[in-house]
């Protein structure tokens, strides 16, 4: 059942059902089963597109795709599709969610997607608005007189597949999702609507780019988010390698 009250650990935002779950799904669910509070916001219902009859089955897929990553909370904003920009609007939106869950931690987009949706670059970009609204202080008749909150820590996420998603970045973090791989594909393949059977190959690129970073770091699967600041420690050995403390 939904607490709303409870505030999030973690909320990942995306430009349509379905973003999240192929950039960084098995975060998700791995945060869930290490005991995290874990949210997801879509900035639109990614409708309309040429298979789905309409909204409605595509939230249904969402809200089952959810359910397999376990996460607490699902909020499908009502932004347009295919006509989404950055604006003051959806930047408030975004905001009153995030000041509404209090989550550490949001994972959104971090760049443009070539020959995909633009609505991904103008998603990273409202994400990014959204964060610094969400603290603003004298502004409360914009955000529904929703308490100000800062937000601890931002990590952009990616929907490629290859190590060349990072460049240019700061740096990386690699995440071991050897135990959830199977979890996120499986939250993925409810998206019946977007992936029919000719575009089962999606599910092999998703799989093999999550074995390619895995690998890379000695793990069967994994995957990358990169922090928008540099990541710093005052004592290198017991962040790395707390097993030898």
């Amino acid at each position: 059942m939904s607490d709303s009250s409870k505030p999030l650990d973690v909320l990942a935002v995306g430009a349509h059902p379905d973003d999240v779950e192929i950039a960084c799904g098995g975060l998700l669910a791995k945060l869930v089963r290490q005991g995290y509070r874990v949210g997801i916001v879509d900035l639109t219902d990614g409708e309309p597109t040429p298979l789905s009859p309409g909204p409605e089955v595509r939230i249904a897929e969402a809200h089952a795709a959810a359910d397999i990553l376990g996460v607490h909370e699902r909020v499908i904003l009502e932004l347009p599709n295919r006509r989404l920009f950055d604006s003051f609007e959806a930047r408030v939106e975004l905001a009153k969610q995030i000041r509404r869950f209090r989550p550490k931690v949001v994972l959104g987009f971090g760049d443009k997607t070539p020959l995909a949706s633009p609505d991904h670059w103008q998603a990273m970009q409202i994400t990014d608005a959204a964060i610094f609204y969400s603290r603003l202080t004298k502004w409360d008749e914009y955000f529904d007189h929703l308490p100000v909150h800062r937000v601890s820590h931002q990590f952009y996420f990616h929907l490629g597949f290859d190590i060349s998603v990072v460049a240019g970045h700061y740096g990386y973090l690699t995440v071991d999702i050897s135990d959830t791989l199977n979890t996120k594909m499986q939250a993925i393949k409810c998206y019946k609507t977007q992936f029919p059977p000719g575009k089962q190959k999606v599910f092999d690129r998703v799989e093999h780019g999550a074995k390619a970073f895995g690998g890379a770091a000695g793990y069967e699967a994994a995957e990358i988010v990169i922090p928008v600041k540099p990541l710093s420690t005052p004592d290198l050995m017991k962040s790395l390698y707390p097993e030898l403390s």
